[in-house]
């Protein structure tokens, strides 16, 4: 829009240009200077035989005089004047009123339409000599040069995620000193590859290498490349590099590149002609005959598998640069740089909140602090504590508190109950990590939750544990049924027995913990793909193979269950003390079922360190376990979900 204004300007100078020089030419008489003279010194003047010349145009006569002197005056009807300067002997030209010289407003009004036309013209016939179908700006790069002098990104902020800014460090040094490195004979990678899920900081890693580099950085989404005109994003490319070489040594980085670096030739009908011509221009542009000294290309994807391989080819992307969600000490680093940004009051520990959220990315651990300072803003307090942490991570982890149902006695019974049957299995079976807390107020679909604090993120699982989560899972059912009866066991079991099932599942066809089938993998079910879409389905296992398999996961679910009989079975006061406790305080620490399980009594005046307890409040949701790592997505969130196999 700057350009078309500048044109626009240019040619209504060059109008009022022309129309100066028009009026510059006009004949002499109507430039001479005159002299407005009353219409009684003119009639003097008749009398006196000094007019020579005259001209009437309607009421304006204008003339000059026999010495050489022009005037002009306005005459009333009279019809006797032409009379009486004929008796004079002066020279009379009549002209007609419409027949005068046109005014510049006139010109300007008459010629206007034209000279829009022409300018309007010429405009679209320089934009077609540029090249590329640039009519209208269509193929010119949406790349915006970021130049943060306020709220400059730099990797102190960025936390986490070490391996991934010691890689991408090497490129600033390089952008700093890139002697350094050309003196042995190395080159800097053309093309570096950000793959990580949602949320990892793919793109605030970018940021911070602007700002790190204090080189000129481009940033531009994928999905602007991308037009309905065949060749607009091709043209784009190009445009986008040929700025960048002006500005080199910098620095592009593309986000979302899977919205335009899509394998070709995937789907029906072999793609769309507009990305593929847009994904070859890259290609060439990135490494083809004409080298890009000084221009590095930095791009960001959660879609890898979905890239063309000649994208990610050495030459290209020479480095693939995996941003990861963050273990428990990169998480306890992520949460000390957002709390500086607000205000925490003493007894904020980030590393039991980071103990708290394994599997949460940087993006979540945002969110989880800004929530605690909106619930401390909300409660009018000055500090955000350690309350509003705990809280705010329930709510991210299990959804808000339910209030707008209310419980019954008898249901909270149950779900009192239910819980200690959790609590118990989780502090008495091997390997089980330690408690965090156990509560009876309903949060998102769950009625209660155990939540259990793990010391460390767990990268290999072992056959103890994994049987200790199915007997932990399985509790809960068999607290009710031991209380309350088999007639009286509900549903709220239903996320325990398919966390448990998922458990057992992945032990007998994937990790080869069965000792009936072996260590052999059994993958069920596969489907065939054609042309980008599923068609068909196939089983690998035979039969009795898939009967083997299910009486497996079966005995597996028993005996965890059986487990949980015995147990709960031997420590039956205990049961009873916990649901007690729980009944009357709803929320109990991790001490504090450490006491019951000791024996030990609870303090008379117990203070609640986590929730607010809300007599009467309830849902009606499932009861559950929380898990250990964050609920699949539209998954149970009463379940505990099975930590991911190591490596994938």
């Amino acid at each position: 829009m700057n350009n078309f204004s500048k044109n626009l300007a240019l040619w209504v100078i060059i109008g009022l240009l022309l129309i100066a020089l028009f009026n510059l030419f006009q004949s002499p008489s109507s430039r001479g200077p005159q002299s407005n003279i009353p219409f009684s010194d003119f009639l003097a003047h008749i009398e006196a035989n000094r007019v020579s010349d005259v001209q009437i145009q309607g009421n304006s006569i204008t003339g000059k005089l026999q010495d050489g002197r022009t005037f002009s005056t306005y005459a009333p009807d009279d019809p006797g004047l032409v009379d009486r300067l004929t008796a004079s002997g002066a020279r009379i030209t009549a002209v007609p009123v419409d027949d005068n010289m046109p005014s510049l407003l006139g010109v300007l009004v008459s010629w206007f339409p034209m000279l829009l036309l022409i300018g309007v013209w010429i405009f679209f016939m320089r934009q077609m000599q540029s090249g590329g179908g640039k009519a209208m700006g269509f193929g010119k790069s949406r790349a915006r040069l970021l130049t943060e002098k306020h709220g400059r990104v730099t990797f102190s902020d960025v936390a986490g995620i070490d391996e991934a800014k010691e890689e991408l460090q090497e490129i600033v040094e390089f952008l700093k000193n890139p002697q350094k490195f050309q003196q042995v004979g190395g080159r800097i990678p053309k093309g570096c590859l950000l793959v990580g899920p949602p949320g990892t900081g793919k793109t605030l890693l970018a940021r911070a290498i602007a700002g790190e580099a204090n080189v000129p950085f481009f940033t531009i989404s994928g999905s602007d490349f991308v037009e309905m005109f065949v060749g607009v994003g091709a043209s784009r490319v190009r445009d986008m590099f040929e700025q960048a070489k002006k500005h080199a040594p910098c620095i592009v980085f593309i986000d979302e590149i899977d919205a335009v670096g899509r394998h070709r030739g995937a789907g029906l009908g072999g793609g769309n002609d507009e990305r593929e011509q847009t994904l070859n221009q890259l290609l060439v542009e990135m490494d083809g005959f004409e080298a890009n000294e000084g221009v590095i290309l930095i791009a960001a994807t959660n879609r890898p598998d979905v890239l063309d391989p000649a994208l990610l080819r050495p030459g290209r992307f020479d480095r693939q640069v995996v941003v990861p969600n963050p273990d428990v000490l990169g998480r306890e680093k992520i949460l000390n740089v957002h709390v500086k940004k607000i205000r925490v009051g003493p007894d904020v520990d980030t590393k039991i909140i980071a103990r708290g959220t394994p599997g949460f990315s940087g993006a979540d651990l945002a969110n989880i602090v800004n929530e605690a300072a909106l619930m401390a803003a909300r409660a009018g307090k000055r500090v955000v504590t350690m309350v509003d942490f705990e809280s705010a991570k329930d709510k991210v982890m299990m959804g808000a508190e339910r209030r707008s149902m209310v419980m019954t006695e008898e249901e909270k019974r149950l779900t009192a109950y239910h819980e200690s049957g959790h609590a118990i299995l989780a502090w008495v079976m091997p390997s089980s990590d330690p408690i965090h807390k156990a509560t009876i107020i309903p949060r998102g679909r769950a009625l209660g939750l155990v939540q259990q604090l793990p010391e460390r993120d767990r990268l290999s699982l072992t056959r103890e544990w994994l049987t200790s989560r199915i007997a932990v899972a399985m509790a809960g059912r068999m607290a009710e049924e031991l209380i309350f009866g088999r007639e009286r066991v509900t549903n709220g079991a239903a996320s325990d027995i398919q966390q448990a099932t998922k458990i057992a599942r992945h032990m007998v066809t994937q990790w080869g913990m069965s000792d009936s089938l072996g260590p052999v993998g059994y993958d069920e079910n596969t489907q065939e793909v054609f042309l980008g879409h599923s068609v068909t389905q196939s089983k690998n296992v035979s039969e009795s193979t898939a009967q083997q398999i299910d009486m497996e996961i079966r005995r597996l679910i028993s005996e965890g269950l059986e487990k949980a009989r015995q147990v709960l079975t031997e420590r039956l006061d205990t049961l009873h003390t916990m649901a007690s406790a729980l009944l009357e305080h709803e929320t109990l620490s991790g001490d504090d079922i450490g006491a019951l399980m000791r024996g030990e009594p609870l303090p008379e005046i117990k203070k609640q360190h986590f929730d607010v307890a809300r007599p009467g409040s309830g849902s009606s949701g499932k009861r559950g376990s929380v898990p250990t790592t964050r609920p699949v997505e539209g998954g149970d969130p009463g379940g505990v979900e099975p930590t991911p196999q190591p490596g994938t």
